[in-house]
This record gives structure tokens, sequence and C-alpha cells, in this order.
């Protein structure tokens, strides 16, 4: 397949090195500040980032860039109709916005907090555990995740997916608290702390905590690699399904569509 890398920072190099070693070709690697991008525009210009993968002859794009781009680029590169993910954190709020955008320019898109097969696994975890805890109110239960000092979010895409799972499988909590708290937090809320700190790839942990112990589940990343092969298999997925008719156009996906 031929891709087209929009963000071309330390996880756009890492893809291009995973999707060559798939026996993808990198057609076109877009960004603002990278030198050895193959383009390089200016910052806000969406209509060049649309024509650098249209004219690049890409078959797919992988976006990769920063919160504050990724809906601007999404715009962008929607009507293309070609199949897009999305591994660029921090645009849960417009989701909504993008599936009608889909919807309304036949263009296919797919996003996930984490493409780790890991974290996906980790998911399923939680959510069993959860129900099985749910009979021992004795037992709180908080998130924590800590990633690299350069990451542009917080709390982290996969802290969020982790909080929401949590919620869809107990009664106890049903508000999400990301901020740090000034007074003792209620029984009903979650707390999803964060920690921004030197290389750290990312580490989520969930805990099941009561008077007696601490039940502990923990996903470490040991490289950003499993986010980058797991964003190559997606767009191979996502590229497949769309030619087998299991998917069609004019939506966003998630992960359990592909996976």
């Amino acid at each position: 397949m031929k891709i087209a890398l929009v963000g071309y920072g330390k996880m756009g190099h890492m893809i291009e090195e995973c999707a060559k070693s798939c026996g993808h070709e990198v057609v076109a690697t877009v960004d603002v500040v990278s030198n050895d991008a193959s383009v390089k525009i200016a910052s806000g210009d969406y209509e060049a980032v649309a024509r650098a993968v249209k004219s690049s002859g890409a078959e797919g794009v992988i976006e990769f860039s920063h919160p504050t781009a990724v809906m601007g680029n999404i715009k962008a590169l929607l009507p293309l109709g070609l199949p897009i993910v999305v591994g660029t954190t921090g645009w849960n709020d417009k989701q909504e916005e993008v599936n009608k955008l889909a919807s309304e320019c036949g263009g296919i898109i797919m996003t996930s907090s984490n493409f780790s097969i890991g974290v996906n696994m980790l998911y399923k975890i939680v959510a069993e555990a959860v129900k099985i805890m749910e009979a021992y109110p004795e037992y709180d239960i908080a998130t924590w995740e800590a990633h690299h000092n350069q990451k542009a979010d917080s709390p982290s895409g996969t802290a969020i997916t982790l909080a929401e799972t949590i919620l869809a499988n107990t009664k106890k909590k049903d508000e999400i608290v990301t901020d740090a708290f000034h007074e003792r937090p209620k029984a009903n809320q979650l707390h999803v702390s964060s920690t921004r700190c030197g290389s750290i790839p990312g580490t989520h942990t969930v805990f099941f905590d009561s008077k007696a112990d601490t039940i502990e589940i923990t996903h470490r990343a040991r490289s950003r690699e499993g986010f980058a092969m797991g964003s190559v298999h997606a767009l191979e997925r996502l590229s497949e399904a769309v030619k087998t008719g299991r998917l069609t156009k004019g939506k966003l996906y998630g992960m359990k569509d592909l996976f």
C-alpha cells in the first residue's frame, strides 16, 4: 500500500519504519516542523496537507500530529475519500462532528486512544475485573497514567478510555475527574491522575483499593513501536474492510470495529 504520513515527529518516523518493514511504501511525510519531512508546510495550512497527500498518490493516510492540528487535518483529508487512521488524541469531544463530516463527504476514518494490541487487551481485562469487583463495595477504584514530558495532552486518551470502560461496568462511579482534588472526592467520582516526566513511553494503572489491600492492573509500554505497528495494521485492516464491503464509507470507526 502507498501510505502518506501526516505528522512526522518521533512517532511518524517510527510508523514509517514499521510501514516499510511490512512491505508498504511511504509516499509522503508531511509536517510543520521536521526538516526531513518530504513536504514541510506552514502551521494551519490544512489545504496544503490535502494537496500533499493527494499529489503523492497515497492509498491511505496515518495521522499522528498534534491535538491543536488534528481537527484541521481531519477536515482537510476526509473529502479525499482515502482510508484515514488517526492516532492523535485530545479530540474526543469532536467525534460526533467528525462522524457527521464523514457521512456528508463519504470519507472513512478510524481512531483509537491507543493502537497497541496489549493496551486493547488491557481494556478487556479491566472491564472484566470491574465486573468482578462490583460485588465488593469496600474496594474503591482509581486510575493513574505516566508519559514522557513531550506529550501535549493530559490525561492520555488511553487513560480516558480506561475510565470510560470502568464507568460502563460499575454502578459505583459515574463521574470522571481529571483535575486535582481540593476537597474530599465524592464516592461516585473516578479520579484519573497523570504524570509527565522524562522519556516514559506510557504506563497505565487501574487501582482497586480497600482497607485490607490493593489490587493493581498495569500496562507498561517499553517503546512507541507497539503503537506505531498497531496503527499500520489498523490502516491495513481498514483498507481491506472497505474493499470487501465489511465496512462502508461515510463513518468514523474505532478499534473494536477492526480487531
